[in-house]
């Protein structure tokens, strides 16, 4: 076998020496005519092998960024199979309640202020609007109180607030709701993350003009990404447990969906039986019709006698033939 290759391709353009092009010229040789040369040979393995290891580089970065999101992955679907396992669901939930606590200690009521200079009101309304209940509920008085107090009193009510609402729907039914939220929530936030990890990984490679390894920044900005996504989870599970409302049916409107799906399945029973009585041997079966003579079609001469087609004769009227 015979390769043929111009020293205009993109491997030697690329990848070839400038001095294999200048070498040819020296030489005088024509365009077309096929050159056969050990040093031409070398110079293609050289550029060859050049390529080879060009698409390993490629493809060992691109399983070094499948490897970052595996490990992502691997720990997303760890917690969710804990949860479908039940493990610690409830310990999960109130950890994440304590920790968006001192959050929000730590935003609007930080230790290098003053409480005169703290920011009460962001605190009463983002407090409310994730527990349902109003500092005051919490027994926390501004004029007196100290940071240590507030955050040891605060997490004492949401964790009192946790244990009133899993008395007042019922241990069994608060469970099931915690594991339908967290896993609800949960694969939600996985696929908007898995979009922009495939957004930062499409512009991460610019980052190489700024004297930086994409691979890193890569690392470094989707670990980011992912604490981000998690406390998102914690935020959106703890304000549907300590917000949502369960909506139970009247009695009466069971009663209803009980006659009609009763009445459903009579209506069904009924029609099973007349199927069957129609297939049951003592059953009478229709008559099939037949035909005395036999059918005329439209090109053939009309029965009449007429020597006309049957279309033009009798057959353009009522279509019934003569007697």
């Amino acid at each position: 076998s015979r390769f043929i290759l111009s020293l205009e391709d993109d491997l030697m353009r690329i990848f070839a020496s400038d001095r294999l092009r200048e070498w040819m010229k020296h030489l005088g040789m024509e365009e077309g005519v096929p050159i056969e040369s050990r040093m031409v040979s070398k110079s293609i393995e050289r550029a060859q092998k050049q390529v080879e290891g060009r698409n390993f580089e490629m493809r060992k970065h691109l399983l070094e960024y499948d490897d970052v999101m595996n490990k992502q992955r691997e720990a997303v679907y760890h917690l969710r199979r804990d949860v479908l396992e039940g493990k610690e669901n409830r310990d999960w939930v109130l950890r994440g309640a304590r920790a968006i606590v001192v959050s929000l200690v730590d935003s609007y009521c930080p230790e290098d202020k003053h409480p005169d200079e703290w920011d009460q009101e962001a605190l009463e309304r983002e407090f409310k609007d994730l527990f349902g209940m109003t500092t005051a509920q919490a027994d926390v008085s501004w004029e007196t109180i100290n940071r240590p107090q507030l955050l040891e009193r605060l997490t004492a009510a949401v964790e009192q607030r946790f244990e009133e609402r899993e008395r007042t729907l019922g241990a069994d039914q608060f469970r099931q709701l915690e594991r339908y939220l967290i896993l609800s929530v949960l694969d939600a936030q996985w696929k908007d993350h898995l979009l922009a990890l495939d957004h930062l990984k499409e512009g991460i490679g610019m980052r190489a003009y700024g004297q930086r390894d994409p691979l890193v920044e890569y690392k470094r900005e989707s670990f980011d990404l992912f604490q981000e996504m998690m406390e998102r989870v914690e935020d959106q599970v703890v304000q549907y447990l300590y917000r949502v409302e369960l909506v139970q049916q009247a009695p009466e409107h069971r009663h209803r969906q009980v006659a009609h799906r009763e009445q459903k399945a009579e209506a069904s029973g009924l029609a099973g039986e007349r199927k069957e009585a129609q297939h049951s041997p003592g059953s009478t079966t229709p008559t099939t019709v037949r035909r005395s003579t036999p059918k005329v079609g439209r090109n053939d001469p009309c029965p009449c006698g007429s020597g006309k087609k049957y279309k033009k004769c009798h057959g353009a009227g009522d279509g019934t033939a003569p007697s």
